[in-house]
């Protein structure tokens, strides 16, 4: 099974927990980090580019103040690897409108466009900063586009194959379907070492396997629609670091049950 990297929304939580954690850019960046924080565990960034496209249809935070971000706060927060500023290719993403509860600004730009705009800003973020451990993203929404993604890094001279870790973008909204499942194996079997973003209990019990490493912060989800637990005093423990704590143990014992390996060989 892959590394299980549990969302948090507290950076001051990395000096509490040992266990793999990603924290989003702006939630580290929106203020000063606590003065004396020196996180114990190991530290992933993600870029929030859903949130940057989704709100301005365009990126706000350059690469230059993004790099420079981590660069100068890599040894505090333990930083292992921090996402590129990618361009999400969700058809909310692109033409915009309003889904549900939900409005986006739209990029109004061509899928390609998104898949150029990824391996491009990949390009720079490794050019500003060859001292940090950025991963690049493939992007796409059907399988050929994640694979016309993979020939845009081959071209750029990026061999994805030979790299430690590469993400897989525009999957976290419907990671539990069939399509899904083929394109994470088919770029699995390029020889890629997949993380996978935002990834809930139902995919990786799917096709958790091909991948390297995922996160996801549905506990915090499965938390809000939950009673608190016994002890805690808040509504409910959405933001609880002992829920999360919990929650991923609950998750790990599930992903590695016998009857779930028997089950996923069946499959």
């Amino acid at each position: 099974m892959p590394l299980f990297v549990t969302g948090l929304p507290e950076p001051g939580w990395l000096g509490r927990i040992t266990f793999p954690a990603m924290v989003s850019y702006s939630r580290l960046a929106r203020r000063p980090l606590p003065r004396h924080l020196i996180a114990r565990c190991p530290t992933y960034v993600d870029s929030r580019g859903f949130t940057e496209l989704k709100k301005h249809g365009r990126w706000t935070i350059t690469p230059h103040a993004y790099v420079d971000w981590l660069r100068n706060h890599r040894e505090k927060i333990n930083l292992q690897w921090a996402a590129p500023q990618d361009w999400m290719c969700e058809p909310a993403i692109i033409h915009g409108g309003r889904f549900g509860r939900e409005t986006f600004a739209g990029t109004h730009l061509s899928v390609r466009e998104h898949l150029h705009r990824t391996v491009d800003n990949f390009l720079t973020l490794r050019q500003l900063a060859p001292d940090l451990k950025i991963f690049p993203v493939v992007q796409g929404w059907e399988l050929d586009d994640y694979l016309h993604c993979v020939e845009l890094y081959a071209a750029a001279g990026v061999d994805l194959a030979a790299l430690p870790l590469v993400g897989i973008g525009s999957v976290c909204r419907r990671q539990s379907t069939a399509e899904i499942g083929q394109i994470v194996t088919t770029l699995a079997g390029l020889g890629l070492r997949l993380h996978g973003f935002g990834v809930k209990t139902l995919g990786l019990l799917r096709y958790g396997s091909y991948l390297t490493s995922a996160d996801s912060m549905a506990w915090s989800k499965d938390a809000f629609h939950s009673p608190p637990l016994p002890g805690c005093v808040h509504r409910n423990c959405a933001n609880c670091l002992l829920y999360a704590v919990q929650w991923r143990a609950r998750l790990l014992a599930r992903l590695h049950t016998p009857q779930h390996h028997t089950e996923r060989k069946a499959a």
